[in-house]
């Protein structure tokens, strides 16, 4: 397919005024201007004349699939709110593929997500990332695991408080993941031990210490719920004491601190920036929140936390914070290129990249224009829409 006459944007490059892009299969075949369009392409042909052409969106955190949309608790698979420890959890055994929020993911742009567990306990489980389309969620997979999420603040204290158990404070929760990465490193020293002398035993096989070895080898980030400046700051310390690969989850208040955040390298995924303040540690929150941190140098993406905010309505919160301050081409970066880097599938999507998997959009105006319509999604060069 080439899809041409549209104004491009590569994500990894400039804006191309008037360009194209050429799917080859489900790669990426070229993409230039139409001054040096390939001649005597004998295939299918998208005018996008008038339109815009950009990659795929990405919302690098959200639980689509994981909480089924217009039911109850039948269908809440995102919290295993019974022990404040389930690092053991994948979010590949809870997804439902055939949840119609799929579907509207995809027609709103949407071809990748990272999905996973929520934020009740102050170790959940793991996330990954997924394409949004598929009836079987294997076939699906971009990355498993994609991330380790944890969580701090109000949400595990208010699961634990009203049952009266650990965590219900800050120092608990902060306690908890603190002792469990420490087992996580002896289990790890024995097994070593066990790999470099014959007469000695491995330890006994542990699910939940297995689980977080991915990320004390720095294979895969911990993405860590904080929204109080403090409570980002916990999750810069326990990542400092124990090596991890960090990025903030929401970070509503690392406005108050970015030049800190800039300092240490620690991306933000930032969002939902549409909800209310519905929890006292949304007090301070701004939808400048995503500009102030990019203009301290801090990698920040932007999320929905669907179904917090429908997924379709991405693209509308890079439109809120690029009219509250961050650069229109950024915040499209936000959601394309830095959205893919944070959910750690950047080699595959999240720009028009001769090479990268054929997930292309085409809008009717500028992506963040209200009035703008998706026309045309492509997901690995096959056409949704």
């Amino acid at each position: 397919m080439l899809i041409q006459n549209g104004v491009v944007h590569p994500m990894d490059g400039p804006v191309i005024p008037n360009g194209y892009v050429l799917l080859e299969g489900n790669k990426i075949k070229a993409v230039g201007s139409m001054d040096a369009v390939p001649q005597g392409w004998a295939g299918p042909v998208l005018d996008a004349a008038g339109g815009h052409i950009l990659p795929g969106l990405v919302d690098a955190h959200c639980h689509l699939g994981m909480c089924g949309d217009g039911l109850g608790f039948e269908a809440e698979d995102d919290n295993e709110s019974t022990d404040p420890c389930t690092p053991h959890l994948r979010a590949l055994d809870g997804l439902n593929p055939l949840d119609r929020c799929f579907r509207e993911a995809r027609e709103a742009g949407v071809t990748t997500v990272l999905t996973g567990p929520g934020s009740g306990n102050p170790i959940n489980g793991q996330g990954l990332a997924v394409k949004t389309i598929g009836r079987w969620a294997e076939e699906m997979v971009v990355l498993e695991p994609a991330s380790l999420k944890l969580a701090l603040g109000e949400n595990p204290k208010t699961v634990y408080h009203e049952r009266k158990e650990t965590p219900m404070t800050r120092m608990g929760t902060a306690a908890i993941i603190r002792a469990q990465f420490s087992k996580a490193l002896e289990y790890l020293d024995k097994q070593n031990k066990a790999d470099a002398e014959e007469d000695t035993d491995p330890p006994d096989f542990d699910p939940k210490l297995e689980a977080l070895l991915p990320a004390l080898r720095g294979e895969v980030p911990v993405h860590i719920h904080a929204h109080r400046a403090d409570d980002i700051a916990t999750a810069v310390r326990l990542a400092r004491e124990f090596g991890l690969k960090l990025v903030v989850v929401h970070g509503t208040e690392a406005h108050l601190l970015p030049e800190l955040l800039a300092r240490e390298h620690i991306p933000v995924i930032t969002g939902p920036i549409l909800t209310d303040r519905s929890k006292p540690e949304l007090a301070n929150s701004t939808s400048a929140n995503p500009a102030l941190l990019a203009k301290a140098g801090v990698e920040i993406a932007i999320c929905t936390d669907h179904p917090v905010i429908p997924i379709q309505h991405l693209t509308l919160c890079a439109a809120v914070a690029a009219r509250s301050g961050l650069e229109p081409e950024e915040a499209l970066k936000a959601i394309t290129l830095n959205g893919a880097r944070l959910a750690g599938v950047d080699h595959r999507v999240g720009s028009l990249t001769p090479g990268k998997d054929a997930d292309v959009v085409v809008t009717s105006g500028h992506p963040l224009d209200w009035m703008s319509r998706v026309e045309h999604v492509f997901i690995d060069g096959v056409q949704v829409k």
